[in-house]
């Protein structure tokens, strides 16, 4: 027979283990917050401020609510420390403190930072289950970074604009010649500016993509599909801007810049993103050509 006063005891050695497991991982990381405050800082004002980081405000967002959708998986996996997370700590630290956040040279390093010790705490505090729970909204993280070799990148996929939107002009019967990143038509000069190299949407749209893609896409080799036709459909739809920008100049040179110029990003950005939907939904159609269902669904 069991007493009231066994009963009263096992129930609160019951709920104390709940309570002790849980305060680790919120001390460490609200300890983590507090390390990498200035660099959060820093970081939300560059999205604020640079048009081409706009979507890396809801990065974290986005992240933290997938995460939050896995809390009953993540209830299920017995946390198990795992040593191996002390060197991916112990690495996050030393990289934090090789520069003050502020110094160009050390900015990329000191964000990526977080990323290694936010990683570390989970391995060292939940063991590899839990990060293997978590490898998606982890994944999404480094989108909220800006991209380290911007003026490296640019340049190419500035070449790259430009000679396609040239094929597509030619197409469509317009007469046009090229010079590098310079098209030059009978009416005007077309100038493939950086801004114009299609970065920004390569760089907004696989957050957007990968995002969608978790939430309505529940095969995995459809999810891989969509993500490796990121790149082509954005780069295709960016030489696409450029050329209607082109043909928009030649009726009105006003139209090339500008709030009509803004416009035209946002309608070819939608035009992309719409592609890939349109791919998603074939890929629904062919479970074969999709592959087998993502674990959990």
């Amino acid at each position: 027979m069991i007493t009231p006063t066994t009963v009263k005891t096992a129930t609160v050695a019951s709920e104390t283990p709940a309570w002790r497991a849980w305060f680790p991982s919120v001390a460490i990381g609200a300890l983590l917050l507090v390390c990498y405050s200035p660099m959060f800082y820093r970081l939300v004002t560059v999205w604020i401020e640079d048009d081409n980081m706009s979507h890396g405000l809801f990065v974290p967002i986005a992240a933290a609510y997938i995460a939050w959708t896995k809390r009953g998986l993540l209830a299920q996996i017995k946390p198990k420390i795992n040593y191996w997370g002390l060197p991916l700590v112990l690495f996050g630290f030393l990289t934090l403190c090789v520069g003050p956040p502020t110094l160009p040279t050390w900015v990329f390093i000191v964000r990526c930072s977080f990323l290694f010790s936010l990683v570390g705490c989970i391995l060292f505090l939940g063991g590899a289950a839990m990060l293997r729970a978590l490898a998606f909204p982890l994944l999404l993280l480094p989108l909220m970074i800006p991209f380290p070799f911007y003026a490296q990148v640019t340049m190419p996929l500035q070449f790259l604009a430009s000679m396609l939107s040239e094929n597509f002009l030619n197409v469509m019967g317009y007469s046009v010649l090229r010079e590098g990143n310079i098209l030059y038509l009978p009416t005007q000069t077309l100038n493939v500016a950086e801004a114009c190299s299609g970065l920004r949407s390569i760089y907004a749209l696989t957050f957007l993509t990968l995002t969608y893609s978790y939430f309505f896409t529940p095969r995995t080799r459809a999810r891989w599909i969509l993500a490796a036709a990121i790149l082509p459909v954005a780069i295709l739809v960016n030489a696409l801007r450029v050329a209607l920008t082109a043909i928009m100049g030649t009726y009105n040179p006003a139209w090339t810049e500008g709030t009509y110029h803004e416009m035209l990003g946002w309608a070819v950005f939608v035009l992309a993103f719409g592609i890939l939907l349109g791919l998603n939904t074939t890929l629904k159609k062919v479970p074969k050509l999709a592959g087998p269902l993502s674990p959990g669904r």
